[in-house]
């Protein structure tokens, strides 16, 4: 049997009568050789009075040098409690109330079930009332207690694919515990300024509920690392007022609903998939132009007017009983799981090429898992509505995974030669057809693209950044004509010739960026 004690969040007077008798029984069973009175940590302002009471313990104080991390320090714990368990009766004190902050108990309470151990739980007064007390913030509307150590500046996932952590809701008080250095620190305030703002007023409470000893003080969360603290340090964040919290994903999705309501934006309650498709493209070469501007405030801005589309998409359908945005987020998750087995499951790779090769048999097997009666081709998937230099680029990417491929570059080259003596064939022909013309045109420039691929280039990138180019020395061209105060059209085939090639000149650091 192991008997859980709580010792409460301060000094011996916190503890309960009933604590204080089994911290006694478990002293009396480490004297007699049938038991062992264990504390995770002597740590705790309680323990001097222990000693003067007579009473005998050990602590696991020592693990906590040898441990790794946390989370494997309480599993080492508790696994040594379940093999003491086995041979005689067991009394482990914990700080505070054991069913509050303690992971050694949740993991006991784990083990205790599959080992055949009897658990008993005795509490004291837990610290989350002292550092309320302390704080003299009363609390009416709940709120949460986190261990300072499992926050994230980032939404990680574990190797399961699972969340590492929840995210904090700012509508209640939270209360940190395990803030007892300045690595702790720094960590819980980065993943709290995701949330909160640099400025908000948060309580740093010492010794909370300690006799003579706590201290509170009331500082701005950016400054919680810079603060003495130590393993008796907790920290109290008020919940935001409605103006100041965060603008999250769920925000944007709830202002889409209302503008979307009977008494919504007239315009916005006109629109349907199909109108939208013109503002999805749009807003898709925006968040392009902002990448090559390489301006991030631009590019964080036009995310956010893409990120738009996909929830008006979403609303649109959910309105339709089709599917919601959580279907759309569930899917992409799933997806994105189930296609890196080498990072949520047991599959090895070497390199990107490994990764890339599971990938698109992935896709395949996905492919074919959705539609067993007709074959899937290998272009499957690709879509119609893609730029066509994309389209052509990916169409060629699977065409050369069955062998259908030049041996070399030179064929390439070769194959370009003569679709560029057909479609001169076409032009120069008596009677000119311009159906004939496109369709040749068409041949030259997807066997053009094949050049791109030879190289592992991106033809669409490549004609945007020739745009590009063209862009700047037209542009300059029309500078050099306003600084004559003529037009462009004014000069005639020679001299705009001369001025183009005076805009390469000038701007030639411009040719291959």
């Amino acid at each position: 049997m192991i008997t859980v004690i709580g010792l409460g969040p301060g000094g011996v007077d916190d503890l309960s009568r009933r604590a204080f008798q089994a911290l006694r029984e478990g002293s009396e069973a480490a004297a007699n050789g049938s038991g062992v009175l264990v504390l995770r940590t002597s740590q705790h302002p309680c323990v001097d009075a222990l000693i003067n009471e007579g009473i005998q313990f050990e602590s696991y104080d020592s693990l906590y040098e040898s441990a790794s991390d946390f989370q494997s320090l309480y599993t080492t714990i508790a696994s040594k409690l379940i093999t003491l368990a086995q041979t005689r009766s067991v009394f482990y004190a914990v700080p505070g109330n054991p069913y509050v902050g303690e992971e050694t108990v949740r993991i006991l309470l784990e083990l205790a079930d599959t080992s055949g151990i009897e658990l008993e739980v005795i509490p004291s007064a837990g610290f989350v009332e002292a550092v309320l007390i302390a704080a003299k913030v009363p609390q009416s509307d709940g709120y949460d207690v986190r261990d300072a150590l499992t926050l994230s500046p980032y939404d990680m996932l574990d190797a399961d694919g699972l969340p590492t952590s929840a995210r904090i809701d700012t509508t209640r008080g939270l209360i940190l515990f395990q803030v007892y250095n300045v690595a702790a620190a720094s960590q819980a305030k980065l993943s709290l300024m995701r949330e909160y703002p640099d400025e908000w007023q948060i309580a740093v409470v010492i010794a909370a509920g300690v006799k003579d000893r706590e201290t509170v003080q009331w500082i701005p969360l950016f400054k919680l690392d810079r603060m003495k603290l130590d393993h008796l340090t907790s920290v109290y964040i008020p919940p935001l007022p409605p103006n100041l919290r965060p603008r999250s994903f769920e925000t944007l999705v709830g202002l889409m609903a209302r503008l979307r309501a009977d008494d919504g934006c007239p315009w916005d309650r006109e629109q349907d998939h199909r109108t939208l498709r013109k503002s999805l493209i749009e807003e898709t070469y925006e968040v392009l132009d902002a990448i090559e501007e390489n301006d991030a405030d631009h590019l964080c801005e036009e995310l956010g007017d893409l990120l738009l589309q996909v929830v008006f998409h979403s609303q649109l359908a959910m309105e339709d009983g089709a599917f919601t945005i959580d279907d759309v987020t569930n899917g992409i998750v799933s997806k994105l799981l189930r296609r890196h087995p080498h990072v949520f499951g047991n599959v090895q790779v070497s390199g990107t090429d490994d990764v890339l090769k599971n990938w698109d048999e992935i896709k395949r097997q996905e492919r074919a898992d959705k539609d067993t009666k007709t074959p899937s081709s290998l272009l499957h998937g690709i879509p119609g509505s893609l730029p066509a230099l994309m389209e052509a680029a990916e169409i060629s990417k699977r065409a050369v995974k069955v062998g259908f491929e030049w041996p070399d570059i030179q064929g390439v080259m070769a194959k370009i030669d003569e679709e560029i003596a057909e479609l001169k064939d076409e032009i120069f022909t008596e009677s000119p057809d311009v159906n004939k013309i496109e369709a040749e045109l068409g041949d030259l420039i997807f066997t053009l693209v094949q050049v791109a691929r030879w190289f592992h280039l991106d033809a669409e990138n490549a004609l945007r950044s020739m745009l590009v180019r063209f862009r700047s020395r037209f542009q300059y061209m029309e500078e050099a004509a306003r600084q004559q105060n003529r037009e462009l059209q004014s000069y005639n085939a020679a001299e705009l010739n001369t001025m183009w090639e005076n805009a390469k000149r000038v701007r030639k650091n411009e040719s291959y960026q």
